[in-house]
């Protein structure tokens, strides 16, 4: 196959990724992120301007404010978040417009303090309205079980996940515990820093949004990604791994191919959130594979005999319960790769921990009065914190059920 007589290749995979970069060459296109960067204060803002990716980004969509959160969920959710959230929506609809089909829309924010659980989640609620037939995911770094920076995260994060519960299709859980873990296990970084805990969680979300962007063999979105991992409206919390986190050097010994990304991204100590993963069952599992010429048959016999290995992990009563994706494009680092979303019913753990903080600060009703000072009502609290509670009991429901073969057969023969 030729392109313009200058590129030449016979593999369609590697012919396809040098078009791709012949083309890019060419016509010289310029990418302009259709991302909102939103604060409440203009700091952030402008460390990212300053920054070497700062100009990538429109003008208008940094979106700050000038007053803070000051780590109170009810300020970004109520008060002055609520003062910003109209401009933020115009800016939505602005770059909404400007697609040919919108397919989703995806937040980052953190749970623990003010902004980013209380307006991340305004925000969600504004989109979730505005286009209520449009996949919303959000990518939530919760807070981690050893390390917290805020005093009141508890009541922040049982508020967000309150949030969470009713208006998200697909919340990707994270936490700085495990990226820390990630760096110093893996990549032997002794001092991590922001960017490169950043680079984590951008990976997987290039790995689950790859199918949008590129071609391959078994395509994958956010609505499948969705209609396959979610087998109850409330739980539509995932758990993420990423191999190979360390990429690919030239001396590295080890063969990266199929089975070795494959039971990579089954390790503990890949998952971006600390999950063990004897903590509970798997319901789903998505597992999205890059790189040229893989073979689907490979792939479904690798991913075959690590669900008859693990089998224990997985709940019986859903049959078949994991679905792979084959994008063709080659990553950047490495020859191959492999994201994993799991919905499995250890995460409960995340939000058992979470609620029983919530409970010792809220027997004594500490630091609540500034939050009904921003206008919250006490039945909020409650109403959140029941929620979630209910949420730890559908998980455990779901884990303790069993496939009754002998029962099944006796119902289906009462309805004939």
């Amino acid at each position: 196959m030729k392109f313009n007589g200058e590129v030449e290749c016979e593999e369609d995979d590697v012919c396809l990724q040098k078009a791709t970069v012949y083309f890019r060459e060419k016509s010289k296109l310029k990418f302009v992120p259709r991302g909102l960067l939103i604060d409440l204060e203009p700091g952030t803002s402008d460390v990212v301007k300053k920054s070497a990716m700062g100009s990538f980004f429109a003008p208008d969509n940094y979106i700050f404010g000038h007053s803070g959160a000051g780590n109170n969920w009810a300020k970004g959710h109520y008060t002055e978040g609520a003062e910003l959230v109209d401009n933020v929506i115009d800016a939505v609809r602005k770059e909404a417009d400007a697609c040919d089909c919108v397919q989703g829309f995806q937040i980052c924010h953190s749970l623990g303090g003010g902004t980013g659980s209380g307006m991340g989640t305004l925000v969600l609620l504004k989109i979730r309205d505005a286009y209520p037939d449009r996949i919303t995911t959000n990518y939530s770094v919760f807070p981690s079980p050893k390390v917290s920076d805020t005093v009141v995260e508890p009541y922040n994060a049982v508020l967000s996940s309150h949030q969470l519960l009713e208006n998200s299709d697909e919340t990707f859980m994270i936490d700085n515990e495990a990226l820390y873990n990630i760096a110093f296990q893996i990549l032997k970084d002794t001092q991590p820093d922001y960017a490169a805990l950043n680079v984590m969680i951008s990976k997987v979300m290039c790995g689950i949004t790859a199918s949008l962007r590129f071609p391959g063999q078994l395509n994958g979105d956010l609505r499948k990604l969705g209609v396959n991992l979610v087998p109850f409206p409330r739980l539509h919390f995932f758990l993420q791994s990423y191999a190979p986190i360390a990429g690919q050097k030239k001396d590295d010994k080890t063969k990266l191919d199929i089975k070795e990304v494959c039971n990579q991204v089954f390790e503990e100590k890949h998952f971006l959130a600390q999950v063990k993963e004897d903590d509970g069952k798997t319901l789903a599992l998505c597992m999205v594979f890059r790189g040229a010429g893989l073979s689907s048959e490979d792939v479904d016999d690798q991913v075959d005999k690590k669900q008859k290995k693990k089998s224990d992990n997985f709940v019986d009563w859903i049959p078949n319960n994991i679905k792979t994706s084959l994008v063709s494009m080659t990553p950047q680092h490495s020859t191959i790769d492999c994201t994993y979303v799991c919905n499995t019913t250890g995460l409960r753990s995340i939000f058992q921990r979470l609620a029983t903080q919530f409970g010792l600060l809220y027997k004594r009703k500490a630091f609540l009065h500034w939050y009904k000072g921003e206008g919250m009502d006490e039945m909020e609290f409650q109403e959140a914190d029941k929620n979630v509670r209910d949420l730890i009991t559908e998980y455990q429901d779901k884990q303790d059920a069993t496939y009754d073969a002998a029962s099944d057969q006796e119902e289906e023969d009462e309805d004939s």
